[in-house]
């Protein structure tokens, strides 16, 4: 198979798709790569990198997606990438089509078989291709928090650890899974005063058996989530649903009601945000004020620290994508049902159920479309 690897065009987007790493390990399985030149610049990852990788590198974006068998990415593909995709190819990589549904629809017109990173599964549950990159953003979302609770950067100037005989900061992180589990391990490393916030019991108790007394678990209700978040200095959004648009349990009117210079960071943006107020935000313009509030809203968020995001995203999506182009994609899905929980478009078809009923699409099972 010809795979091909483009630079990432969104703001501030230096991640890259494929290493040279993995590059080599495609090759030796007897398959083919392009890249397109420098796009592996912003992380060190230099085009002669890639060549002794065994690559083939081209100048332009346009001769990637039109020779490429197989398109992968990090980022969802932006409206003048979409527009190069044809019948037939497959793409792989985020997507995050539940609220996007310009996206959705020209993928949908594109005839491509789009393969979400978000949506793929794995024995046991989880979503090992979102993980590493809801670790990087768990850990960053109390980086960003901290950096703008402090006054010169519009916060209402508290340290997120206090110090002795003051007290710090509360942050309050409203889900308990991926993103929340690293949201923790950093705001406790730094002293903070952390509450969490999940419906599941279970979950809350897997926080609390891993952090012990430091950390204050809650059950989500209404009454709780508006109680702790008009307390807070700090409020991460970490909730997901798989494929769904996020749930705005952060109301326009509990913002209100918040600490004027508090702030919210609302991981969940990708997915539409958790947080009635938060709309998308780049690096260049991470933040906005709502009612005296500071939202931190960048959907590309992993894509601060490139390099780490990098690598971390290769390791996990590497076996995926050899076995794609080992197998062709019918195959490899019909083989591997957590593979085929990450198809989400396929020639003019909404093929993940999530999409389809948020964006009103007819869905079309996957089963059907791979014979399994």
């Amino acid at each position: 198979m010809l795979i091909g690897v483009p630079k990432e065009i969104k703001v501030h987007e230096y991640r890259v798709g494929l290493t040279p790493t993995n590059v080599r390990e495609l090759i030796a399985h007897g398959h083919k790569v392009i890249v397109q030149q420098m796009a592996g610049n912003g992380i060190g990852m230099k085009d002669d990198d890639y060549k002794k990788a065994g690559a083939e590198i081209v100048e332009s974006p346009q001769e990637v997606f039109q020779r490429a068998e197989m398109i992968v990415k990090v980022k969802e593909p932006l409206a003048e990438e979409r527009k190069r995709l044809r019948d037939g190819q497959i793409l792989f990589t985020y997507l995050h089509l539940a609220p996007d549904p310009e996206q959705t629809r020209d993928l949908v017109e594109s005839g491509a078989t789009c393969i979400a990173y978000e949506t793929v599964t794995q024995p046991g549950g989880g979503l090992p291709l979102l993980a590493p990159m809801s670790e990087v953003a768990g850990r960053l979302s109390i980086q960003a928090g901290a950096y703008f609770l402090e006054k010169a950067h519009g916060g209402h100037g508290v340290l997120l650890g206090g110090v002795p005989g003051v007290d710090p900061a509360k942050v309050v992180v409203i889900g308990g899974g991926t993103v929340g589990r690293h949201a923790i391990h950093i705001a406790l490393g730094m002293g903070a005063d952390v509450w969490v916030i999940d419906r599941n019991v279970d979950v809350l108790r897997s926080l609390w058996t891993q952090f012990d007394r430091p950390l204050n678990t809650v059950f989500s209700t209404r009454d709780a989530i508006e109680r702790h978040c008009i307390e807070a200095d700090l409020v991460i959004g970490g909730v997901l649903i798989p494929g769904a648009a996020a749930p705005k349990l952060v109301t326009a009117e509990l913002v209100k009601k918040m600490k004027e210079g508090s702030v919210i960071v609302d991981v969940a943006i990708d997915q539409g945000g958790c947080c009635e107020t938060s709309r998308p935000t780049t690096h260049d313009e991470p933040t906005y004020v709502v009612d005296g509030v500071i939202h931190y809203c960048v959907a590309n968020m992993p894509g601060a620290v490139p390099k780490t995001s990098t690598h971390a995203l290769n390791n996990a999506t590497l076996p995926f994508a050899i076995a794609l182009a080992d197998k062709g994609w019918k195959r490899a899905l019909a083989e591997d049902p957590h593979l085929m929980n990450g198809l989400n478009v396929y020639a003019g078809h909404v093929t993940h159920p999530a999409v389809a009923e948020d964006l009103g699409y007819d869905y079309v099972d996957p089963k059907s479309i791979v014979g399994a």
